[in-house]
C-alpha cells in the first residue's frame, strides 16, 4: 500500500517526454494567442455585465496555466531556454489581456462595476491557498497519465485571466486602488501556482531542490503581510456583521414581543369595557 503512494522512479524517456510537452505548452503559437484573446474578451464582457456564468466560460478556455508549468520546471532544471520561452508566453498573454480589457473599458465607459470586479480587488490568504492547491492539481495531472488535463485546466484558469481583466478595466476608469488590488491577486495566483508546481515536480522525482525553489518561497512569503492584513480585515468585518445581525434579530424579537403584549392588553381592556357596557 505504501509503495503505491510513493512516486515511481522517473526514467530518462519519461523525463524527456515531460520536458517536450512542457516546451510545447510554453510555446507562443496561434492557438495560444487565439485562446488568450478569446478568454480575455469573454472575461472582460462578463465582468462588465457582472455575469458569473460568462466569467466561468473565460476560465475554461484560458491557456495561461500551460506556460506556468514550464516556467516552474525550467527554473528548477536551470533550463534557460524553457524558462525564457515560458516567461515570454506569460508576459505576452498578460500584455494582451491588459490592453484588450483597457480598450474595452474605455469604449464601454462604465464608471462603476459590480460584485464580480469588487471581489477581485481585495485578495487575502484564502486566495493564496486556492492558487497553491490549484497549481498542485495541474502539475500532478501533468505527471499522471490517467488524469485529464482538462480537469486541472478548469481549476487553474479561474485564478489568472479575470484579475488581469479587472486591472485593465480599473485602469481605463482611473480606479487605481482596484487595479492595484487585482494585480496583487494576479501576482498571488502566479506565485502560488508556480510554487505548487515546483513542489509536485520535486516530490514526483522529475527534478531536485535548488535555489529557484528558495527564491519562489521567498517571494511568496513577502505576500503574507498584505494578504494577512486583508484576511484579518475580512474576518473583522464578518464578525462585525454577525454582531449587527444578532443585535437586530434580538431587537426585532423584543419589539414583536412588546407589540404582541400590547395587543393582548388592549384586547383584554376592550373586553372589560364591553362587559361593563353590555352586562349579561
Amino acid at each position: 500500500m505504501l509503495n503505491r503512494l510513493l512516486p515511481e522512479a522517473v526514467t530518462e524517456d519519461v523525463f524527456k517526454q515531460l520536458h517536450q510537452e512542457l516546451s510545447i505548452d510554453a510555446s507562443w503559437t496561434i492557438n495560444y494567442v487565439v485562446l488568450t484573446i478569446s478568454s480575455c474578451l469573454i472575461a472582460t464582457f462578463g465582468l462588465i455585465s457582472n455575469s458569473t456564468a460568462v466569467i466561468i466560460g473565460a476560465m475554461i478556455i484560458a491557456p495561461l496555466m500551460l506556460p506556468l508549468r514550464g516556467l516552474a520546471f525550467g527554473a528548477l532544471e536551470g533550463d534557460l531556454i524553457l524558462f525564457r520561452k515560458a516567461l515570454g508566453a506569460i508576459a505576452g498573454a498578460a500584455i494582451i489581456a491588459l490592453v484588450l480589457s483597457w480598450l474595452t473599458g474605455r469604449i464601454a465607459g462604465i464608471p462603476e462595476y459590480g460584485s464580480e470586479v469588487l471581489s477581485r480587488t481585495q485578495p487575502n490568504l484564502v486566495d493564496l491557498g486556492i492558487a497553491v492547491v490549484a497549481g498542485g492539481i495541474s502539475s500532478f495531472a501533468k505527471t499522471r497519465e490517467r488524469i485529464s488535463d482538462a480537469l486541472a485546466g478548469v481549476a487553474i484558469a479561474v485564478a489568472l485571466m479575470p484579475p488581469l481583466c479587472v486591472v485593465g478595466l480599473s485602469l481605463s476608469q482611473g480606479i487605481w486602488s482596484f487595479s492595484l488590488g487585482a494585480f496583487l491577486l494576479y501576482v498571488t495566483n502566479l506565485l502560488g501556482i508556480t510554487l505548487a508546481c515546483m513542489l509536485v515536480f520535486i516530490v514526483a522525482g522529475y527534478t531536485k531542490v535548488n535555489h529557484a525553489l528558495s527564491w519562489t518561497f521567498g517571494f511568496t512569503a513577502l505576500l503574507f503581510l498584505p494578504l494577512g492584513v486583508s484576511f484579518w480585515e475580512l474576518a473583522r468585518q464578518a464578525r462585525l456583521q454577525a454582531t449587527i445581525n444578532n443585535t437586530l434579530v434580538r431587537r426585532v424579537e423584543a419589539g414583536l414581543g412588546t407589540i404582541v403584549g400590547a395587543g393582548l392588553g388592549t384586547k383584554f381592556r376592550y373586553s372589560q369595557i364591553t362587559e361593563k357596557q353590555n352586562p349579561p
